[in-house]
């Protein structure tokens, strides 16, 4: 009975968070936006990756972020550096964000500037590799993170995040040659998982695939609309 009970809050939490995303993503189809949603665990190297990305392509694009943390404002503050907007979600206890608060985030962008003014929203979710694939936040699409340095296994032993990826970026591989790590196998862990995934290997030391993630983006934008908008 317990356990019954616990199945069904699990699937009316998550389809009220359902309901949310596809409200918040109604919200960016109006204004002609790509939203991504950006995973990983915590020090997979999401935020140098925005912040690599605002810097090649804030000054083609109109681009907001929504950053979410448990605590601290420091990987916002980070990402302002780039003149971008950027607003700041603590989460608290709770391990990922939802589309409650990132609704909360999308009006504060309402409220302070025109949002058909902006072409693409990154959402930068909490560090972690099982929660925040498994509640949509009103994405256009999923690009999930994993280092190198977390091991071959990752995805099979949390197989939702990779299973959910529309994009799966390795990072860190300027480490390869100092650690027992077969980047060929991390990929064929992630095929099983996900065979149409689209997967780039990146370093942000090197530079190594940094402009084939750039080229992914910008491909994605939501082109009709933005056109629309002139």
């Amino acid at each position: 009975m317990h356990q019954t009970f616990d199945a069904a809050l699990e699937i009316n939490l998550l389809h009220a968070n359902q309901t949310g995303a596809d409200h918040n993503r109604a919200h960016f189809d109006e204004w002609g936006i790509t939203c991504l949603n950006i995973m990983s665990s915590p020090g997979a190297g999401k935020t140098v990756l925005l912040e690599q990305t605002l810097e090649a392509l804030s000054s083609e694009l109109k681009i907001a972020v929504i950053e979410g943390d448990m605590t601290t404002e420091l990987d916002a503050e980070r990402l302002r550096k780039y003149n971008v907007p950027v607003i700041a979600i603590n989460t608290g206890r709770s391990c990922h964000l939802d589309s409650k608060m990132v609704a909360g985030g999308i009006h504060q962008l309402k409220h302070q500037y025109n949002p058909t003014d902006f072409d693409l929203v990154l959402v930068e979710n909490v560090g972690n590799l099982v929660c925040p694939a498994e509640f949509e936040v009103g994405e256009h699409l999923k690009v999930a993170l994993l280092s190198i340095t977390e091991g071959e296994d990752k995805p099979l032993k949390y197989p939702i995040m990779f299973q959910q990826a529309d994009c799966l970026l390795i990072t860190k591989i300027d480490l390869a040659p100092y650690l027992e790590v077969d980047i060929s196998r991390i990929e064929d862990n992630v095929r099983q998982m996900n065979p149409h995934v689209k997967i780039i290997a990146i370093s942000a030391k090197t530079g190594a695939g940094i402009e084939t993630w750039l080229d992914w983006v910008r491909s994605h934008i939501a082109k009709p609309a933005v056109a629309a908008k002139c």
